[in-house]
C-alpha cells in the first residue's frame, strides 16, 4: 500500500481511482443507512461521504452499497471445481471473501494439498482465507492419504492467507485430553480455532470449547445454538446441499445474539450454486423468514470478519478493502454490482473479471485410486440364516444418521441388498496406499431400486465409496471411478450410465462450473432412473464421515460414532 498516495486521496488533495456516486451506504457497524459516495485508491476505501473526486465515476443512483458477503465456513472442494472455477461462480452473487477449510484435499495430499489451495487463491475474484485442517485424518477409525501433525500445521501457519486452525472434529479426543489433540490446540492457543461439535452439550461442551474451539456450524436446533453461545462459541447458521439448518435456527437469532452469529454454506454442489446462488441466497432466505435485513447483512459481513480477525474488510469505511456490493430493494436482495479489492468482477449476476488459468498440479494431486477389485467377491458380506444387520439410516436433509437394526436378507450365505426395504449394500475401499482394506455394510434411505453409485468424494478420508443393489453393478461403478483417476459414476449391471472424472485429487475438476454441473445433472438423472432420491451424491459422500453421529462406515469397518468404536455390522441369533 502506498500510504502517501492513499492519505492524499483521503484528505481530498488527489482524486481517487474510482467513486460510486449517488448511492446510500449500509453501515453494518451502526445499523444506519445514509446518503454517501464511496471512493477508493489501490483497492482501499479512501472516503465515504459527499463531493468525492475520482478519475472514474460510477453512478449507482438510489442503490444501496454494502460490504461484500463472507462465507464463514466452506469446503471449496465440495463444489467439485478448482478454486478458480469456484470463485468465478460465487463472485456474481456478492461473495468477496470465503473462509475455506481445505481438509478435503489435505486428507488426500497433506501439506501439498493445502499449499496448492493457498497458491490458487492468488488474484482470484474472491479472497480465499484458509483455516488449516486440524484433523487429518479425522480419527484413527479411517485411513486418509496423509497425516498433519501439530508440527506440520505450524510449518504452514505463516503462509499468506492462513487465518487459524480449522474445524476440530475429534470431539471425544479433545474432551478426553488425547495427546495429539492437545498438541495441536496448544500450538494454536493464541489463534482462531474453529469447532465442529454436533449435538454436544453439558460439561463435555464446556470442556471442548474451553480447550480452544470457539465456533460451530453443526447446530440443528435453536436450543443447541443458545447453549453453545452460552459456552462462548460463535455460531454459523449453515445452509448447504446436504444440511439445511438455517431456517430452523433463526428463532435463536435475537438483537442480543445476532452479533455472535453468521452464515456458512459448508458444502454446496454445482446445481445449487448456479441455480439458487451463494451467500446472497442465504441472506434472502433469512430476510424472507422474518430476520431484519440489516441483521442479515451484519451476519453475512462484519460478524465473520471480526471473528476471523479480518480487520481490513467487512465495513464500508476508510482503510478497508473496496470489497463492495451494490443492490436495490433490500428485502429482495439482488446484487447488481460486485467490486472486489476495487475491481468490478460481476454485474447483474454475470462474472466480468479475467479468466484464471489452471495451475499445474503437483504429483500428489493427480487423482490416483489405488484399489484392486478383481471380481465381485470383494463385495460379499458373509451371513448365516437369521442374521441381523446394523445398518446406517439416513435422516432426510441432515448429516446426522441413525442406527437401524433389521433382519438380513440372506442368499447363499451372503447378506444382500433389499430394494423392498430401501436397503443398499455399502462398501468403502482404502484408495490412498493400496492396502486392500475395505469396510462392508448397509445403508437405508438412498432410494435405490437397482444398480450402483460410486465415488472418491467420501468425507473426510475420501476413500472409494460404493452403494448398490447388486455386486455386479457395484463392481462396474467402482471400476469406472478407478479408470478416471477419481470421480463419480453410476452403473447398472456392466453398463456405466453416467460419470464425472475428478482428476484433481479425486475431488475436483478444472472444467468450468457449467460443464461440471452438466455432468452432475446426468449423474443425478441416472441415479433417479435407478430409483434413488433426487441427489444421492451428497448423502453418499458423508456415509463414511466417522465424526457425525450415529453410525458410519469407513475402510476399517462400521463405526458407532456415539462411542467412537468399531462395531459388527452383522450379528447371528
Amino acid at each position: 500500500m502506498n500510504y502517501e498516495r492513499w492519505l492524499a486521496v483521503a484528505r481530498g488533495d488527489q482524486p481517487a481511482d474510482v467513486a460510486l456516486r449517488g448511492g446510500r451506504v449500509v453501515d453494518v457497524a451502526t445499523g444506519e443507512v445514509r446518503d454517501a459516495d464511496v471512493a477508493w485508491v489501490d483497492g482501499l476505501i479512501a472516503g465515504v461521504g459527499s463531493g468525492l473526486d475520482a478519475r472514474e465515476i460510477v453512478r449507482v443512483t438510489d442503490c444501496l452499497i454494502a460490504p461484500g458477503l463472507v462465507d464463514a465456513h466452506v469446503h471449496i472442494e465440495s463444489s467439485l471445481a478448482t478454486p478458480a472455477g469456484y470463485a468465478e461462480t460465487v463472485s456474481p452473487h456478492g461473495t468477496t471473501t470465503v473462509i475455506a477449510d481445505p481438509h478435503e484435499i489435505a486428507n488426500v495430499a497433506g501439506a501439498d494439498g493445502v499449499s496448492y489451495m493457498l497458491a490458487c487463491g492468488d488474484d482470484l475474484p474472491v479472497s480465499i482465507r484458509c483455516m488449516l485442517p486440524a484433523c487429518v485424518p479425522a480419527t484413527a477409525l479411517a485411513t486418509s492419504g496423509a497425516t498433519l501433525t501439530a508440527g506440520a500445521l505450524l510449518a504452514l501457519a505463516d503462509q499468506p492467507g492462513v487465518c487459524g486452525l480449522g474445524e476440530f472434529m475429534n470431539v471425544p479426543g479433545t474432551v478426553a485430553g488425547d495427546p495429539d489433540c492437545l498438541a495441536k490446540l496448544k500450538a494454536f492457543r493464541a489463534a482462531v480455532v474453529d469447532g465442529h461439535a454436533p449435538a454436544l452439550q453439558g460439561r463435555a461442551l464446556q470442556a471442548y470449547t474451553g480447550a480452544g474451539p470457539r465456533s460451530d456450524h453443526e447446530c440443528t436446533t435453536p436450543a443447541e445454538v443458545v447453549e453453545k453461545l452460552r459456552a462462548g462459541m460463535h455460531i454459523w447458521l449453515r445452509e448447504g446441499t446436504a444440511a439445511r439448518n438455517l431456517l430452523a435456527l433463526l428463532p435463536a437469532i435475537t438483537p442480543a445474539t445476532s452479533h455472535r452469529c453468521g452464515f456458512c454454506t459448508d458444502d454446496l454442489h454445482p446445481a445449487e450454486l448456479l441455480d439458487a446462488g451463494h451467500m446472497d441466497h442465504l441472506v434472502r432466505l433469512a430476510i424472507g423468514s422474518g430476520l431484519p435485513w440489516m441483521t442479515a447483512l451484519q451476519m453475512a459481513t462484519l460478524n465473520p470478519c471480526q471473528f476471523y480477525g479480518l480487520r481490513d474488510r467487512g465495513l464500508v469505511a476508510p482503510g478497508r478493502r473496496a470489497d463492495l456490493i451494490v443492490f436495490g430493494e433490500p428485502t429482495d436482495f439482488r446484487v447488481s454490482q460486485v467490486w472486489q479489492h476495487g475491481r468490478l468482477v460481476a454485474r447483474d449476476g454475470v462474472y466480468t473479471g479475467p479468466r484464471i488459468p489452471a495451475r499445474p498440479l503437483p504429483a500428489a494431486l493427480r487423482g490416483a485410486v489405488r484399489v484392486s477389485l478383481p471380481d465381485e467377491s470383494r463385495f460379499r458380506v458373509a451371513a448365516g440364516d437369521g442374521a441381523t444387520l446394523l445398518a446406517i439410516g439416513l435422516v432426510p436433509g441432515q448429516l446426522l444418521t441413525r442406527a437401524v437394526r433389521l433382519p438380513a436378507r440372506v442368499v447363499n450365505g451372503s447378506a444382500e441388498a433389499d430394494p423392498a426395504r430401501d436397503l443398499a449394500k455399502l462398501a468403502v475401499f482404502e484408495r490412498h496406499t493400496g492396502s486392500g482394506r475395505a469396510g462392508l455394510g448397509f445403508v437405508q434411505g438412498l432410494g435405490l431400486r437397482r444398480g450402483a453409485l460410486a465415488g472418491t468424494i467420501a468425507h473426510d478420508a475420501h476413500n472409494l465409496v460404493v452403494a448398490g443393489m447388486d455386486d455386479a453393478s457395484m463392481l462396474t461403478a467402482a471400476r469406472a471411478v478407478m479408470a478416471d483417476g477419481g470421480g463419480l459414476a453410476a452403473a447398472s449391471g456392466d453398463a456405466v450410465l453416467a460419470r464425472l472424472p475428478l482428476p484433481v485429487g479425486g475431488l475436483m475438476s478444472d472444467a468450468p462450473m457449467t460443464a461440471i454441473r452438466g455432468s452432475m445433472d446426468a449423474l443425478c438423472a441416472a441415479a433417479v432412473r435407478l430409483g434413488a432420491c433426487e441427489n444421492p451424491w451428497m448423502p453418499l459422500s458423508f456415509l463414511s464421515l466417522e465424526v457425525i453421529p450415529e453410525l458410519r462406515l469407513t475402510d476399517r469397518g462400521l463405526v458407532d460414532v456415539t462411542r467412537f468404536a468399531l462395531v459388527p455390522g452383522v450379528a447371528t441369533t
